[in-house]
């Protein structure tokens, strides 16, 4: 058939002519094809967390660090008392004389691994252009300075001796030092508690030690100085680093405090330089625990809680009832003082310190102490130290001394304070030496019956003072004039026989 043909269909009427589709209609849609089933949608994604409500700028900074770190010196004219070694260093950069291997000694606390990182810097320091220029004059950071100041420099390297003692870590030393440095001018090497490497690692160390190459500076600390040998000091440029004085300690807290903003009255800044005895690090862990008791501002009566001090007023007040044999007013005070959190060792040093003072000031009278006393109890001090005999200050500073020794010892310390304090107590109603002298002159004149009697009560009495002092010194003897040895001490017969009589203690 034409295609121009019509198409017809059949229908109960006979053939009529098939309709066209119209054109508008959409095509007929194929059969759908089975389809899997879908997966289910992911759920969608959580929501962000709320953020943080808005923070200041102390509060987002690096976590608190202590004073001690805090305020670490970084150039050599910040190193408090050190004014010598400072001085030395300088001229040796000046004069370009360094030495390849520095010993550091001193206490604890005075600044032995920081002047080791000073040093360290010193000799890799740079000019603007990156050169080296080693100088003890370092007014700005350069580019090696930070790293090594906090001790994360490639080429400066810090051993602690304490945890590696053996030759194999000196071994590794050994090998290195052949390579030049990456980074700076320098290589160093930094070993902080050196005496307690092993004697195999000291002798390991020796020949490079003596003769290292150009580019190694050895910095040696230690605190032990009596434990290195003799062949390495030799080898060294020692240097003794000196405890802070008193004042220079409390000059330091002062300045620290004036920084942080923190209040501080001057008695108790000299509480903590007289606990830090000398060591800076030690006077600034103390300030920090300070502030942090005081919840900001200092005073002294929050300092002495802390400390377990009793101040020096309290302390004169015990010795002076221990001088006047006032036994139950002494142990009530002492009780006190341990009930409120004072240890029986630290009570018997600070008497032993406050009787040194008082005999210091006897002989020779000074005012060193005045921060650390008030006017009243310096002037209280004073009339004790002139009541007391030089005998009975000396015989109160062995007898502390002893009970410091037993209380160490002891099961129950404030037991052996008591027994201290109670034999103390008990010598301070014996005749002292200037007195027991005046008995036994005045017993030598006079009639035959007074002069019996005298010599009888003075003889008593000196025998009960020499009971009294074998009861204060378990183990102590009595020695008689010519028994010390024999020699030329009258134990012949033309050397006075009845000298032998007399005893001695």
């Amino acid at each position: 058939m034409n295609e121009d043909q019509s198409s017809f269909s059949l229908t109960p009427e006979g053939l009529a002519p098939e309709s066209p589709a119209p054109e508008n209609l959409a095509p007929e849609k194929p059969a759908p094809e089975t389809l899997a089933p879908e997966t289910p949608p992911a759920p969608p994604p959580a929501a962000p967390p709320a953020p943080p409500p808005s923070q200041s700028a102390e509060e987002t900074a690096q976590p608190y660090r202590v004073l001690a770190r805090k305020y670490r010196p970084a150039r050599f004219e910040e190193l408090i008392g050190q004014d010598a070694m400072v001085r030395t260093i300088a001229n040796a950069f000046k004069a370009k004389r360094l030495a390849h291997a520095f010993m550091l000694t001193g206490t604890r606390g005075v600044g032995k691994t920081t002047t080791a990182r000073i040093l360290a810097r010193a000799l890799n320091y740079t000019d603007p252009n990156g050169a080296p220029a080693p100088s003890a004059e370092m007014t700005e950071t350069r580019a090696h300075c930070e790293a090594i100041l906090e001790s994360r420099h490639v080429d400066v390297m810090e051993m602690d001796a304490a945890s590696r003692t053996g030759i194999a870590d000196i071994r590794e030393i050994i090998d290195s030092v052949q390579y030049r440095p990456v980074m700076a001018p320098e290589k160093v090497y930094i070993i902080d508690e050196v005496h307690m490497l092993s004697q195999a690692a000291f002798n390991g160390l020796l020949k490079t030690l003596e003769e290292p190459p150009p580019h190694v500076t050895f910095i040696f600390a230690t605190t032990e100085i009596r434990k290195v040998p003799l062949t390495v000091l030799s080898r060294c440029q020692r240097f003794d680093l000196r405890r802070l004085r008193h004042e220079e300690t409390v000059g330091l807290l002062g300045e620290i405090c004036r920084k942080e903003k923190v209040e501080a009255e001057p008695e108790a800044l000299a509480l903590i330089a007289r606990a830090a005895e000398g060591s800076a690090r030690d006077a600034l862990s103390l300030l920090d625990q300070a502030i942090a008791h005081s919840g900001g501002a200092l005073a002294r009566e929050p300092l002495l809680e802390m400390l377990g001090y009793s101040g020096k007023a309290a302390l004169l007040d015990l010795l002076d009832h221990i001088a006047a044999g006032r036994a139950a007013e002494a142990l009530q005070l002492a009780r006190t003082h341990y009930e409120r959190g004072g240890d029986p060792l630290m009570i018997l040093g600070e008497l032993a310190n406050m009787t040194h003072w008082l005999m210091r000031h006897k002989i020779a009278p000074l005012r060193e102490d005045a921060l650390e006393m008030s006017e009243k109890a310096i002037a209280a001090a004073e009339a004790m130290a002139k009541n007391l005999p030089v005998s009975h200050l000396s015989l109160l500073w062995q007898m502390l001394l002893k009970a410091m020794e037993e209380t160490r010892q002891a099961p129950r310390p404030f037991a052996a304070l008591e027994m201290a304090l109670m034999r103390m107590i008990y010598l301070s109603g014996l005749p002292s030496a200037e007195e027991a002298a005046a008995l036994l002159k005045k017993a030598g004149g006079g009639s035959a019956e007074s002069a019996e009697s005298a010599k009888g009560e003075s003889s008593q009495r000196a025998e009960s003072a020499v009971e009294a002092v074998l009861d204060a010194f378990p183990g102590a003897e009595i020695l008689r004039v010519g028994e010390r040895g024999g020699e030329g001490g009258g134990s012949g017969e033309g050397g006075g026989g009845s000298s032998s009589e007399s005893e001695t203690g």
